[in-house]
């Protein structure tokens, strides 16, 4: 971080621009730095790092009311990727100093995160050369798709200033792109946190819908049911994090896909 000039932060998210989290994490990171709101203007949630041409892009400056303080924000049509796209090439003055997604009704976990808009806002502000925070707080399911007053931000905004603070004061090791943080639902600011890896192994798992295959034109959302026996699983996973350990989990992400094969023996099975 630079001496006397305070950090541009971008903030953004995937449950839309009147979600409690974000403005949570809003009030959390202005004590840091100059918070430039820039989110979807829906609900978002799954929407990964997508860019669908059906998002109509545009752009609604709006004021909200939030804790007593007038705030200038853009609401985007569009996912959260898209937001950060927009926010970077036409809101800000300038390229962020740092891009923060969340705070997330709910974890991202294991080989969920690829399906995660809170995870694709993130990875996109890594495509574009800025470091990245991806913010999530476990919540019941029947909490993750809508803006429960009964979810506490409080502590989450905690970890959100504190790993705001020190990526803003450091520098990233190479091909760490975004640091994703989940919070147990019932952590305390004292909550100790720990570097995972990714769980290889899935974490919201669809249902089959209750519907009549003789009318498949009837609209319907697949829902999802969390099945994990985390016992199962390595200790230093974030799944076993948070859902044993209760503990924060701190899971260092890459744009690098490729598997972590030896290339030479994948091209001897290939010949």
């Amino acid at each position: 971080m630079k001496e006397n000039i305070k950090p541009q932060i971008l903030l953004t998210n995937d449950d839309g621009i009147r979600s409690p989290g974000l403005w949570a994490a809003a009030e959390a990171l202005s004590a840091i730095g100059y918070v430039h709101v820039v989110a979807p203007r829906d609900q978002s949630s799954g929407t990964g790092r997508s860019y669908p041409i059906s998002s109509d892009g545009t752009i609604s400056q709006q004021t909200l009311e939030i804790n007593g303080q007038d705030w200038q924000v853009y609401a985007v049509g569009g996912t959260p990727a898209q937001a950060v796209l927009h926010a970077v090439l036409e809101v800000l003055p300038q390229k962020p100093d740092l891009v923060v997604s969340g705070i997330n009704y709910g974890e991202n976990l294991g080989e969920s995160v690829t399906a995660s808009g809170t995870v694709g806002a993130a990875l996109e502000a890594a495509s574009q050369g800025i470091p990245a925070l991806a913010i999530s707080l476990e919540a019941n399911l029947k909490d993750q798709m809508g803006y429960s007053r009964q979810v506490d931000f409080s502590v989450a905004s905690h970890f959100v200033a504190l790993f705001a603070e020190r990526v803003l004061r450091k520098t990233l090791p190479d091909d760490v792109d975004v640091i994703k943080v989940d919070i147990p639902q019932d952590a305390g600011v004292d909550t100790p946190w720990v570097i995972t890896q990714q769980a290889r192994h899935g974490y919201y798992f669809p249902r089959r819908p209750n519907r009549n295959h003789e009318d498949w034109t009837k609209p319907i959302i697949i829902d999802y049911d969390i099945n994990v026996d985390p016992r199962l699983l390595p200790e230093d996973t974030d799944i076993y994090t948070v859902l044993v350990k209760r503990q924060v989990s701190v899971t260092p992400l890459s744009l690098n896909l490729t598997s972590r094969v030896n290339l030479a023996d994948l091209k001897q099975i290939l010949e």
